[in-house]
């Protein structure tokens, strides 16, 4: 009885096992490719910065090793991204085996929907959000003050950003299972707006950079966000009643199942 108990806990440990390591190996090989394009990768990083920065200016590295680790944490973030669908497949097949048998042919939408989320949450820190926190920092520069960035500081600043935007930007794809699990309702989310309006302007207080404006280009989005997750917990709570409505009167016919 003992060994039955503990069979299906080690099977799910065997199963997690595997799927972390074929998104280690994917990571792996994405960080060797990118590594190739290191310094154009990391040109394309410091970009919104470097628009910003007035005649002169440099970035900086005040250790020697400092510019070869920033290179690999580059290639390795690089990795990760171009990764993410494989990443997100990997973590629905693990969850999958718990899901009905209607609910797993969900795969694909999840695979595309979550890393299209993600990609795009973090293109929308990059080309909009960027630009105004970096010209807001860069503006305490003065006749006597020089801004001199530290790729180290940027580099750990621009990458927390990007995988804040890209996983908030997940909420939809997020309230969908958990709609579809029956924790979040439509009307549930309706009476906590306004909670939730300001919980968006906290995160976007911890996340952008200190300023009015680039706080509201995060919360703004996750307010819209927000909206669209009630539509799709509707949708996904409308199609669970309505495969729990046919199954029940299947339930009923005689001879159904025969």
């Amino acid at each position: 009885m003992e060994t039955g108990e503990k069979q299906p806990f080690m099977t799910h440990l065997e199963e997690l096992r595997k799927r972390l390591v074929i998104c280690a190996i994917s990571v792996g090989v994405g960080f060797v490719i990118a590594y190739f394009f290191k310094e154009q990768l990391f040109q394309i990083l410091i970009m919104p910065l470097r628009q910003n920065m007035e005649e002169g200016q440099h970035f900086i590295f005040t250790n020697l090793p400092e510019m070869f680790f920033v290179y690999l944490k580059t290639s390795l973030v690089a990795g990760i991204l171009a990764s993410a669908p494989i990443i997100f497949y990997q973590l629905y097949m693990f969850v999958a085996p718990g899901l009905y048998r209607n609910e797993r042919r969900f795969v694909i939408p999840f695979v595309i929907s979550s890393t299209l989320l993600f990609v795009g949450g973090s293109l929308f820190g990059y080309f909009i959000v960027f630009p105004f926190g970096f010209r807001f920092f860069l503006g305490f520069a003065n006749a006597h003050i020089q801004a001199l960035p530290s790729v180290k500081e940027y580099f750990g600043f621009a990458i927390k950003l990007l995988f804040a935007f890209g996983v908030v930007f997940e909420l939809p794809v997020v309230s969908f299972f958990l709609g579809k699990m029956g924790i979040l309702t439509p009307e549930l989310m309706k009476r906590k707006r306004k909670y939730a309006l300001l919980l968006t302007f906290v995160l976007g207080a911890i996340l952008t950079p200190p300023d009015v404006v680039t706080q509201c280009m995060m919360a703004v989005p996750l307010m819209i966000l927000y909206e669209i997750s009630i539509l799709v917990v509707r949708t996904a709570r409308t199609r669970k009643a309505e495969k729990e409505e046919g199954a029940v009167t299947g339930d009923q016919k005689p001879g159904k199942d025969v």
